[in-house]
This record gives structure tokens, C-alpha cells and sequence, in this order.
């Protein structure tokens, strides 16, 4: 699920200084989690338009062209364009947020639902996730001879 939404602390004291954003996420938790209430909290990535990181110097157009779009980048996940909704977008695993079920239901509600990922893409997308942060632990590297 694509969202777009805007945060903000409320009723913070005067020592915060507030910044309100508006942010294109995706949903990361789990459709059935979401599905069957057994979660209140939510995980959600950042999107941002390739264009834009490109123009910013994040990335290089040709590290976008021939690396995220085959997605052999850790951490970062592309999304093809969806004509007349959004540009080609790049899903930031390194930039997650939690955010309260109850806000992610209210955006629905709102209409600020952009689009949907079907399967078996949002399986990618998780796969993807999963290999991003899934680390096995060796107590010893392995021997090996000279």
C-alpha cells in the first residue's frame, strides 16, 4: 500500500521545534497482521521519486538504470512508473518508520491511498526487505587454507 501523509508532533512542548512533511510511504507489516487487527503500530519505508535522487546526487542515473531497477542494491527497491499517479520511485528500506495503526486507517479513509502492490511483487518487495536486513552470524569465519 502507497501512502501519502503528513506528520507532525501535536501538543508538544514549547522546547520542540514542530516540522510538518508530506511523505510518500509504502507499507512494509504484513497485509494479514493489518488485515486480522493484530497490530497496532505499522512499519513503514519512505518512496521517492528516482528523478529526484538523481537531481539531488543520491544516486547516479546510471546506478539507477542498471542496478536498482534489476534490484541488486541492498536497501533500496524499485517501482515503476504508474502512468498518471507517480513517477519511477525508489523504496528506502534504510529510512523506516513506525507509525500508529490508527493513522494509516484514517488515510485510507481519507483517500490517501495511491496505489496497492499485487502479488507477486509485494512478495518481491518483502523478500527484498528480508535480505536487506537478515544477517547470519558465524561464531568464527571459516578456516581456509593459504
Amino acid at each position: 500500500m502507497l501512502l501519502s501523509f503528513s506528520s507532525a508532533i501535536s501538543a508538544a512542548p514549547r522546547i520542540w521545534e514542530i516540522q510538518q512533511t508530506n511523505q510518500r510511504v509504502i507499507v512494509l507489516s504484513q497485509a494479514c497482521d493489518l488485515a486480522n487487527s493484530k497490530t497496532t503500530k505499522v512499519q513503514v519505508a519512505l518512496v521517492h521519486e528516482a528523478e529526484w535522487l538523481v537531481k539531488s546526487g543520491v544516486l547516479k542515473a546510471a546506478t539507477v538504470r542498471k542496478q536498482v531497477r534489476s534490484h541488486r542494491v541492498y536497501g533500496l527497491y524499485f517501482l515503476p512508473e504508474l502512468v498518471d499517479v507517480f513517477r519511477e520511485s525508489i523504496v528506502d528500506f534504510r529510512d523506516i518508520h513506525t507509525v500508529s495503526r490508527e493513522l494509516l486507517q484514517q488515510l485510507v479513509t481519507d483517500g490517501r491511498r495511491i496505489a496497492r502492490l499485487n502479488s507477486p511483487y509485494r512478495e518481491h518487495l518483502a523478500q527484498h526487505f528480508a535480505v536487506t536486513f537478515s544477517r547470519i552470524a558465524l561464531p568464527e569465519p571459516y578456516e581456509t587454507n593459504p
